[in-house]
């Protein structure tokens, strides 16, 4: 659980941006809006990365990936060093690490994690644990966050594991551009969590499909969930939202300039 300090008044939370070194429009958007929010604090909820091999890419010598990561790493370390930053792991991110995260000045959040702020607790997440319709994905996900699974994978030459990120991505997009049609959160799961942590509103990402959803009108406060947008700077129109929260006032939705 975070406990918000009492000198926080504003909160802002992001995810979904699927930064990587061929996006740079991006990646500029981002770096502009960490050196100018007003935040307290910033929680990013997954997938910060469109695909994340293993911390070792930051010493890969000249490759792209390697010296995008290592200027992504100096962003987070700019601004890790005037407030602090929360990060939960994507589906595409699951294997950032500890070390990557102390050297950026981020601080790991399970997925949940519970959030007391303004009198009120929202409960952070991520999204795709929520996605039960998606039964090969949950099978998929259960087998990846396996630590034994994770240590395999890691032991794998760099070379490989991007290889085998090129692939996975690679059939990604094809799904996308397909048409198929992907599980959105389960919302009797989703007040289950709310309830089993005391919460009033679930704030998540993965579906990229930014929405309130009212779920439970006759609860006081109302329980609500509350998606977060993707981020992309060459969408017409560009897609770089930040949810924030301040004390006294309701969350609102904050469109950033590409």
């Amino acid at each position: 659980m975070v406990k918000a300090e009492p000198t926080w008044r504003t909160l802002d939370f992001i995810s979904d941006l699927h930064l990587q070194a061929g996006e740079p429009a991006t990646f500029a958007a981002w770096q502009r809006y960490l050196a100018g929010t007003p935040a307290d604090a910033l929680f990013i909820l997954g997938d910060l990365f469109e695909v994340w091999v293993g911390d070792d890419i930051t010493t890969a010598g000249t490759d792209p990936d390697a010296a995008f990561a290592r200027r992504c790493q100096q962003v987070l370390q700019a601004t890790s060093a005037r407030l602090p930053v929360y990060f939960m792991h994507g589906n595409r991110d699951f294997l950032l690490g500890e070390h990557f995260a102390e050297a950026s000045g981020m601080t790991l959040l399970p997925d949940p994690t519970a959030l007391d702020f303004d009198g009120q607790r929202c409960l952070l997440s991520h999204g795709d644990a929520l996605c039960l319709g998606d039964v090969a994905y949950q099978q998929f996900r259960q087998q990846v966050r396996a630590p034994a699974w994770q240590a395999r994978f890691l032991a794998k030459p760099l070379t490989e594991r991007q290889a085998i990120a090129r692939g996975l991505r690679a059939e990604s997009a094809a799904r996308k551009h397909s048409g198929a049609s992907y599980a959105d959160v389960d919302a009797a799961t989703a007040m289950t969590w709310l309830r089993a942590h005391g919460a009033s509103t679930l704030i998540h990402g993965h579906t990229h499909h930014p929405q309130d959803h009212l779920l439970d009108a006759a609860a006081q406060p109302p329980w609500r969930r509350v998606v977060l947008s993707d981020w992309d700077a060459l969408a017409r129109p560009p897609r770089l939202e930040v949810l924030r929260l301040q004390v006294g006032h309701a969350p609102r939705r904050v469109a950033l300039a590409a």
